[in-house]
């Protein structure tokens, strides 16, 4: 079944208390009751709202729960710790820390699984996630290349190349680390990896 935006529905307007609460209601259900049993229902008792309000902002479930992992990577911050291998491996200790959370292993392992049977939900946990979360990225490459430590790349499509595989390597491995291989992403990993990240195998 293909997933609907909340975006594009008509009727009032959302409020954003309610939203807040929905949200919140929703990682803390993941956490009690895992993904199989979480409900809308379970979850507008918890919220304090009508079952109705959650579909008018939601189709079901697995939209739900994206929102409500997504708002916890909005807290990622890029720090200016001056220089870009201390900003990466700030960045990249904040991000292990979400991922560490009980609400953000299941419900980001449950979507992603969810997504491989469905297109809509895919694109969803796209905008929401990762084209989100590339804002940090472009701030500290342009931060970076502020302080001459990497070069300018004026060509846009090069560049947005770039971005896109800098968020990769940086999400993948640290996801993997985290989620799959059930591991710590401490401060000497984090080290680790972000020398091999800008330096190479080679130093």
């Amino acid at each position: 079944m293909q997933s609907r935006s909340p975006a594009s529905r008509t009727g009032r307007p959302r409020s954003a208390t309610a939203d807040a609460a929905i949200l919140a209601a929703t990682r803390e259900a993941l956490v009690e009751l895992g993904w199989s049993k979480l409900t809308l229902g379970d979850v507008a008792t918890r919220a304090g709202v009508a079952k109705t309000t959650l579909y008018r902002r939601w189709a079901g479930k697995n939209e739900l729960v994206v929102d409500a992992v997504a708002e916890l990577f909005d807290a990622l911050e890029l720090p200016d710790r001056g220089s870009l291998a201390a900003d990466i491996e700030g960045v990249v200790l904040q991000f292990a820390t979400i991922l560490a959370l009980p609400e953000a292993k299941s419900g980001l392992m449950a979507v992603v699984a969810e997504a491989t049977r469905d297109d809509a939900l895919r694109e969803r946990i796209r905008a929401s996630v990762v084209d989100r979360q590339k804002r940090l990225v472009l701030e500290g490459r342009a931060r970076a290349q502020a302080r001459g430590e990497l070069p300018a790349e004026p060509d846009p499509d090069s560049s947005a190349r770039t971005v896109d595989l800098i968020f990769d390597m940086v999400a993948g491995a640290v996801v993997h680390r985290t989620l799959v291989s059930a591991e710590p992403a401490d401060e000497e990993w984090v080290r680790s990896f972000t020398r091999v990240l800008l330096h190479g195998l080679g130093d």
